[in-house]
């Protein structure tokens, strides 16, 4: 597994708009050397709620589009169409029942050979019964 490389997921990307900073490295420690990513599917997810996340962060637009700045410009995002069809099998195979919506940042966790940055005790828990044990916890 490679430590170095985060598949950052939607709601990790939401509570660092929330907080007016799309800095992900502000959760972390010093000195961490770690290569965040994500599919390209997060951009659907932030402009889909994206006047929830301006009511939530309550900052001004200028505010808000300069975090959303720093967290996309702190991202790789990964096209899903390099992702190979059988990790996508074996992604939504994973995801099947607990939250299928989250299988494009599974996938890319098993094509990279990263860790899965979630906080969805739900996902992590559906995903650990199924024996997927790849996330990262700062």
């Amino acid at each position: 597994m490679n430590a170095d490389c985060v598949i950052v997921d939607a709601n990790i990307a939401f509570k660092c708009l929330h907080h007016g900073r799309g800095d992900l490295r502000g959760r972390l420690g010093p000195g961490e050397r770690l290569q965040f990513f994500s599919p390209r599917f997060l951009f659907v997810e932030l402009f889909k709620h994206k006047d929830r996340l301006a009511r939530m962060a309550n900052l001004p637009e200028a505010e808000l589009l300069e975090a959303l700045y720093v967290l996309v410009s702190r991202l790789e995002f990964v096209s899903e169409a390099s992702i190979p069809v059988g990790t996508w099998v074996e992604a939504y195979r994973l995801c099947k029942g607990i939250d299928e919506k989250d299988t494009p940042y599974v996938a890319l966790t098993l094509h990279l050979d990263g860790r899965f940055w979630t906080e969805d005790t739900t996902l992590k828990s559906g995903l650990r019964a199924r024996g997927f044990e790849r996330f990262f916890e700062p």
